[in-house]
């Protein structure tokens, strides 16, 4: 046997029990990485106004408290007042069912031409033995999972809270202990790396926030004209979940207000229906391109399967954090390396239209 073979074997099964311990520690710790990778995302999204609070004489603790808690008061009160239009319009779902069936029915009736029973749908409805009742029994024994699952997500968010204080806190700090580890050159390239996270991340921010305030500026006037409930609640669910879920976003909002709309009136939910699609669209070819370009520049394809493949590494979270990422990442590849001009040729011709130009055409036409 030569003497390769023993220590190629020894190597191999060294290497292999290495991969499961790798394994293991990965699949035990992958909540804490995905804690960590939120955190810094959040960090780099709050550095600049905490920055800029220190720059007026604000000491980075406070600066960083300060800001946290505003997110956190923020937050709590959007849930408080969405949660409050949800929980009446559910508790006047549950004393007035039976004139909700009955209006129902009657408008698919009225609109398809049907003979249904409205009375037959409410007994099946107050069936104990039937679907509906034996789905809200079920529901009841999953009570106390539901509330360790509220505790578990709650010490999440804290822990979310903990981790992103300290990276802002102590910033400076941290950055100074990872370049006293490199050479002047590489502590360059990681500053520079930190300091565009920091500025496309915050330009995702900037650009999502004012969509949002557009998106719910223009559904609360739509929703007052129809008469949907709470409709400055509903405005501001619409705009928010729609800009800070890719993707999904804009369906997942308009399931809320349309159902709201549909408890009082069937027509008024087809309105909110045909309104929120009208105005994705508006949105898509007018607003959002004009907001992004200033803010956070990256293509439409590239963002959309940054969203894609961030929703199936890491679900709803890597989703909301594909966008950022994929702008860092776009913003890397088109700094690194060498750069050349590019020749004239009918597939890379990019036509502008200048406006000075048509200005002149068309006073030669009058001419």
């Amino acid at each position: 046997m030569p003497r390769w073979v023993p220590r190629a074997v020894v190597l191999f099964w060294l290497g292999y029990l290495g991969m499961l311990v790798v394994r293991y520690s990965f699949n035990r710790l992958s909540q804490l990485l995905i804690l960590l990778l939120v955190s810094l995302f959040l960090a780099f999204a709050i550095e600049p106004g905490v920055n800029a609070l220190s720059r007026r004489g604000w000491g980075r603790r406070r600066a960083t408290s300060s800001i946290i808690l505003a997110i956190i008061l923020g937050v709590l009160a959007f849930i408080g007042i969405v949660g409050t239009v949800v929980g009446t319009q559910l508790a006047d779902l549950a004393t007035n069912s039976e004139q909700y069936v009955n209006d129902t029915v009657k408008f698919i009736n009225d609109a398809f031409n049907t003979n249904i029973d409205p009375q037959a749908v409410n007994d099946r409805i107050t069936d104990p033995n039937g679907p509906v009742q034996k789905f809200i029994d079920s529901q009841q024994d999953r009570v106390f999972s539901v509330t360790l699952q509220a505790l578990g997500v709650l010490l999440q968010i804290l822990s979310i809270v903990l981790f992103t204080y300290y990276l802002v806190a102590d910033g400076p700090r941290l950055r100074r202990s990872i370049c006293s580890r490199l050479e002047p050159d590489r502590q360059r390239r990681v500053l520079d790396t930190w300091d565009l996270a920091i500025t496309k991340t915050g330009g995702y921010l900037y650009s999502r926030a004012l969509l949002a305030s557009l998106s719910a500026f223009f559904h609360w006037i739509a929703f007052q004209a129809i008469g949907i409930p709470a409709p400055v609640a509903m405005a501001l669910w619409v705009g928010l979940v729609s800009q800070f879920l890719p993707v999904i976003g804009t369906y997942l909002a308009g399931v809320l207000p349309i159902l709201l709309a549909f408890l009082d009136s069937p027509l008024k939910a087809l309105i909110s229906v045909g309104f929120i699609v009208v105005y994705q669209q508006v949105e898509n070819y007018l607003f959002a391109p004009r907001v992004t370009a200033r803010t956070m520049e990256i293509h439409p394809a590239f963002a959309f399967g940054g969203a894609i493949a961030g929703g199936a590494l890491l679900g709803p979270i890597g989703a909301i954090l594909a966008l950022p990422a994929a702008a860092m990442a776009q913003a890397l590849a088109s700094s690194w390396g060498q750069r050349y001009n590019v020749i004239d040729d009918t597939l890379t011709n990019i036509r502008e239209i200048d406006k000075p130009q048509r200005k002149r055409t068309r006073k030669r036409k009058h001419q």
